[in-house]
């Protein structure tokens, strides 16, 4: 029996016995069944090969955590003005997407399903980075504390040009774009980087969108652009193959938002007039533990599927499905670690512990290495 029929099938009997709901438990994205509900989450690598292009290890890290429910990519460049770091891949160029075809046919043939996470990083870029070595772009020309990551080093961020009217079609046609794109790499769905302090949220969160026109001031306005981009993307995708990630106090990258319960709610409420494939929010803040918003109430606000993340282990995570707090639960570190993660979960084996000095950049050290249980 063909996987996905099979996984239905298993879902219609798990609604008709009554079993718990949990972690284990298959589920659907409108037609397309996910054998469970243990989601690989983004993560930034930064061993993309020459021009942004993955290459055969990436083919490899992704082959090996195919017994994941979902996996969402590492953040894709929409576009080369989208870039913020060194060595990430991106979806905008015909070699980027023959790379990214020989990804999801590796997890396609281990009987996995595989979205991609379209980026733009907006002002957390620098010159060195852009086309021309013009500069970072952002709603508002705000210089973000810090340093950018460079092929030169740590470098101090720019104050980014403030993106004007007639320019923000064209980001739009850039997701629209990329959504093609990884149709024609053979991706099951994408998900929007709404999150983590790039562009998106950087006009979502009035610490860095101080604009007075349409795009910004009040909620309504600050939300306009991740609204057009959502609807764009369902056009070229269909319901419930576009999923969206925000973080509603995560603070990386200068980030902040006065008002964060209010506001993330109201865009949960707004998502919810979509066919979602999901609402990916990150839980609290990783730059400091730190929760206050109310999350339950926030999942309560978003009419489809809730996936969690941020420090969630097996017990936590399936607590949360259980009690109805999440649908999905996405883990970042235990899947770096753990390639097996799904497996070992099932059988309450122990972990791999992540090796944090190799998270970014490097060879396969820290990326293909991990072994399975049993293989060490």
């Amino acid at each position: 029996m063909p996987i996905v029929e099979s996984v239905i099938e298993k879902y219609i009997m798990t609604s008709v016995t009554n079993d718990k709901t949990n972690l284990f438990s298959p589920i659907l994205l409108g037609d397309m069944a996910l054998a469970n509900r243990i989601i690989m989450a983004p993560l930034t690598r930064n061993r993309a090969g020459e021009g942004n292009v993955p290459q055969d290890t990436n083919v490899e890290y992704y082959r090996q955590r195919a017994g994941a429910g979902l996996i969402i990519s590492e953040g894709s460049q929409i576009s080369a003005q989208g870039v913020g770091y060194p060595r990430t891949p991106g979806i905008h160029s015909e070699a980027q997407v023959e790379g990214w075809k020989r990804v999801t046919n590796a997890v396609h043939d281990k009987g996995g399903r595989i979205f991609i996470q379209l980026w733009h990083t907006g002002r957390i870029s620098h010159s060195s980075l852009q086309p021309g070595h013009v500069l970072p772009v952002g709603p508002s020309a705000l210089k973000a504390a810090g340093q950018a990551s460079t092929y030169q080093g740590m470098q101090d961020f720019e104050t980014p040009h403030a993106l004007t009217l007639d320019e923000l079609p064209d980001i739009v046609a850039d997701y629209a774009n990329a959504a093609q794109n990884a149709k024609k790499a053979g991706f099951d769905g994408v998900e929007i980087h709404a999150a983590n302090g790039y562009l998106l949220d950087q006009f979502l969160r009035d610490g860095t969108n101080r604009r007075t026109d349409s795009y910004g001031g009040s909620i309504v306005n600050r939300m306009q652009l991740l609204a057009e981009v959502v609807e764009k993307l369902i056009a070229v995708w269909g319901a419930y193959r576009v999923g969206v990630r925000v973080s509603p106090e995560n603070s990386f990258n200068d980030i902040k938002d006065s008002q964060p319960q209010q506001t993330f709610n109201a865009i949960a409420k707004k998502l919810s007039e979509y066919p979602l494939a999901y609402l990916h929010v990150l839980e609290g803040d990783m730059m400091t533990g730190e929760r206050h918003v109310d999350y339950v109430a926030l999942r309560n606000c978003f009419a489809g599927l809730y996936m969690a993340n941020n420090g969630y282990d097996l017990e936590r995570g399936n607590s949360a499905v259980e009690q109805n707090h999440a649908d999905m639960v996405a883990y970042g570190k235990l899947f770096i670690a753990n390639p097996d993660l799904s497996a070992r979960f099932a059988k309450n084996l122990p972990l791999n512990a992540p090796d944090q000095a190799t998270f970014y950049g490097g060879d396969e050290k820290g990326y293909t290495d991990y072994p399975k249980y049993g293989d060490a």
